[in-house]
Parts: structure tokens; sequence; C-alpha cells
């Protein structure tokens, strides 16, 4: 019987978890809502291969939900080893995630925002090879990010280019 109860505590405790990683994603994503596409972005040359407006949020609101996972999968992992240093690294591209939108559209600076989307890409790739120690699904879950932040780097490129 306190097998059975402590299973259930333990499955509690990483339901929560979850919860919180979710919740804290979705936190660094709502930032970007302090930073929204206001005149100075409507004035700038689009690159041509710029994808509509709408088509962002849906795309991020899955890439947190995966990114969330990702943390939580490796967070809740049994394996041993620089587990600190990967949730570290999960931390630092979080908020590396976060300051870009306050770099492009709050202070209108598409050349440090490539400067910072540089950093946040390389912040994703520690994460994924950290991760992977830990879960091969983690860092699985992380792949999509990957390659929607290089695109959005050729992106803020197109934009920085051009204007």
């Amino acid at each position: 019987m306190t097998e059975v109860i402590n299973h259930q505590r333990g499955a509690r405790k990483h339901v929560f978890a979850l919860f919180v990683f979710v919740a804290v994603c979705f936190g660094v994503a709502s930032t970007g809502a302090l930073f929204p596409p206001d005149e100075w972005f409507r004035s700038l040359t689009r690159p041509s291969f710029a994808p509509p407006d709408w088509l962002f949020g849906p795309v991020w609101s899955m890439l947190y939900l995966m990114i969330a996972i990702s943390g939580w999968l490796v967070f809740t992992s049994n394996s041993s080893g620089q587990k600190r240093t990967a949730m570290m690294m999960f931390g630092i591209q979080l908020i590396l995630n976060a300051v870009w939108s306050a770099i492009f559209f709050g202070l209108h600076q598409p050349g440090w925002a490539l400067v910072e989307i540089a950093m946040l890409w390389i912040a994703i790739v520690c994460t994924i090879l950290l991760f992977r120690r830990h879960s091969k699904l983690a860092a699985a879950l992380l792949m999509p990010y990957l390659a929607w932040v290089s695109f959005a780097a050729v992106l803020n490129y197109g934009f920085w280019s051009l204007n």
C-alpha cells in the first residue's frame, strides 16, 4: 500500500512539474506581447520570403509547448550526470528567447537582434546536446524550435539588410 501511495505522490509531482514548465514557457511567450509589431515594423521593407504575420502565433504556441515538454522530460528523468547544467542552459535559452522581441520590436534594433538571435541559436544547440544525454526525445522535441529560430535568424537578417 505504501508503494502505491508513493507512486501516486510521484505521479502528482511529475504532473505539477509539467504544469510549471508549461507556465514558464508560455510566460516567456507572453513577453512578446509587451513588444507587439508597431508602425515602425509595418514601415519596414519585408523580405520576399517573410510569412504572413498571423502564422507566428500558432507556430510559436506549438513550439513553446514542445519546449516545455522537453524541459520537463529532462527535469523528471532518472538520468544522472550534468542535469543541472542542462537545466541551466534551458533557462539561458529561454531568457535569450524572451529578450529578442524587446531588442527587435521594442528597441527597433534589427542588427542587435541579429546578434542576439545568433546567441539564442547557439544556446538552443547547446541545450539539445545537453538534453540528449538525458532524453533523446527531449532533444528531438527541440529540433523544430532550432529550425524555426534558424529561419527567424534568416528573416531577421533580411529585415536588417533591407532596412
